[in-house]
Formats: structure tokens, sequence, C-alpha cells
């Protein structure tokens, strides 16, 4: 695929689930291992021009999530547990340990973020720095729901009704659907989704199970991650290792949102960042500035 030159793809089974992958082809030379977590409803493929600009400086990996992409789309559980994001960082730090790499920095968007979150808190001897882009801890969400933020973000509640009524309805029109959500929060439109890109989320959100997977990350974000997450913050738990926080301008974070007060109250660490001129798709709005911003943060970490 255009904009992957010097990488490779690769589908590795981890725990009976295949997690699809590309990673720099050329040997890591020094380079700190730097992991890339996509969000809804996309795959691996929004970094593609970040990961251009930053290869020379970080050995990258870029996974599909369980449920997402090319990677296994395990069924439902009552529980929700297959699709809980300490399920799906289990899957990234195991893909880590197969490719024998023991310390790493992650960035995650969106969903991504959200598995890094939870990644950074559940391995803090393994995750050196953190990057989440455009989100606030799903804990906070929830929380703080009203009208305004229900409208803004009304698929964290359609997307998590009992199956298969958002299935169905979505499964009816999936490509509008779609279509919608990658031109939403903030972004005015598509004009940012490359046409290569678009059709590789157009085939992969069709690819069967993807509808019913992505459902079920939702239902465990309203369900066993708000355990995991409040059980953390009984305990006093909090991401050890420095944070970055960038967020959209023109989205419904910066809207709604004190996202560094947010993290700060999360994280032992150093926590800092600042909203960039884009709506929510960030890395493919601004690709260039996103890569310096993770270069300047996970170089001096």
């Amino acid at each position: 695929m255009h904009g992957f030159e010097g990488f490779t793809e690769h589908t590795i089974d981890l725990n009976g689930i295949p997690i699809h992958l590309r990673m720099d082809t050329g040997p890591r030379d020094g380079r700190p291992a730097l992991v890339l977590l996509h969000g809804f409803p996309q795959t691996h493929v929004m970094w593609r021009r970040v990961a251009q600009a930053l290869r020379r400086d970080f050995f990258l990996v870029l996974p599909d999530l369980r449920g997402y992409g090319e990677s296994g789309k395990p069924a439902a559980t009552p529980d929700h547990s297959s699709y809980a994001k300490r399920s799906m960082a289990a899957d990234m730090a195991a893909l880590m340990a197969h490719l024998g790499i023991d310390q790493y920095l992650v960035c995650g968007h969106d969903r991504g973020g959200r598995v890094a979150h939870r990644w950074a808190l559940d391995a803090p001897e393994h995750v050196q720095a953190l990057c989440v882009i455009d989100i606030v801890p799903t804990f906070d969400i929830y929380a703080a729901t009203n009208f305004e933020l229900a409208q803004a973000y009304y698929h964290w509640f359609h997307l998590t009704q009992p199956a298969p009524l958002p299935e169905t309805m979505i499964g009816g029109a999936p490509l509008p659907y779609l279509h919608h959500k990658l031109g939403g929060w903030g972004s005015g439109g598509m004009g940012h989704v490359e046409p290569e890109a678009l059709h590789e989320y157009e085939r992969c959100f069709l690819l069967p199970g993807t509808i019913p997977a992505i459902c079920e990350d939702y239902r465990a974000g309203a369900s066993i991650d708000l355990e995991h997450d409040g059980a953390s913050r009984a305990q006093g738990q909090k991401i050890a290792c420095d944070t970055l926080v960038l967020w959209g301008a023109r989205g419904v974070i910066a809207r709604l949102f004190d996202p560094l007060a947010l993290w700060q109250a999360q994280c032992k660490g150093r926590v800092s960042g600042s909203a960039l001129p884009a709506g929510h798709f960030i890395p493919e709005e601004l690709p260039l500035q996103t890569a310096d911003a993770l270069r300047s943060f996970f170089g001096s970490t």
C-alpha cells in the first residue's frame, strides 16, 4: 500500500487471536520502539503519514486492534470481557513480547488511546512513555454525561444497546454510517481521508464480524472497562510514566472537557500537551504536526 514503503505486513497468532500489523522492515539500530494504536472506525492505516515522518527516529509497530481491520474478532461474552480494554492491551503486550521488545513507547488515538491508558496501568514496567490523542478517561466521560455530550457522542449510547439492534441498524447502511463518522467530531467532512485509506476503511468495515466487534468494544467501555477503571481509582493506581495529551481545538473534547486536568489527576508522571488546530482525526488532519509532537515528546523521555 502506498505510504507504507519500508514496512512489512504480518499476522501473528497471540493466544488464539490473530493480530494483524505493519512494522518497520529494517533493524532497530538503537531506535526506541513506538507502538501506534488506531481508533474507531479505522485501522492502523490512519498512521501511514505519521509513520513515514517518524521512521528514522523510532522502530514503529502499527497493529490492528482485535475486532478491527484484519485482526481477529473473537466472539462476544456475556460480560463483554473479550473486548475489554484490558484484553486489548494484553494483546498488545503479548505482541511486543513476541517481537522480543521489552521496553516501548505507546501512542493511541481514540479507542486506541483507551487501550493505551489501560496498557500503561497494567504494564508500567514495560510502557516507558504514553501519548493519548483526543480523549479523556472513559470513567470521566460517563461521569460527565449530559445532554450536550450525549448529542455529540450519541454512538457511545447507541452502540452499547443489546445485540443485535445496533448491528442490524448499522448493517442496513454501513458505508454511509462509516463516512458520517469519519467526517465528524469537528473534522468538517472527509477531506482529510485519502482515497486509498478510505477504500481500506470501507473494506475492513464490511469484513464479517467487524460491526458486531465494534459494538462489543463500546459495550465493554460502558461496563467492564468502567469496573476496571473504578477499581484502579479506588486502589490509587495511576499512570507511572510521563504522558503527552493532544486534542483537537475544533473537537468535542476541547469543547466539553479540560483534558490536561483530567489526565493529570490520573498520572504520577509528568503530563504535558496542547490543542492542535484540527477536529478529532488529528493524525490524518495534521500528520506532520502530529509527528513533530510525538518526536519532541518521546525523544526527550
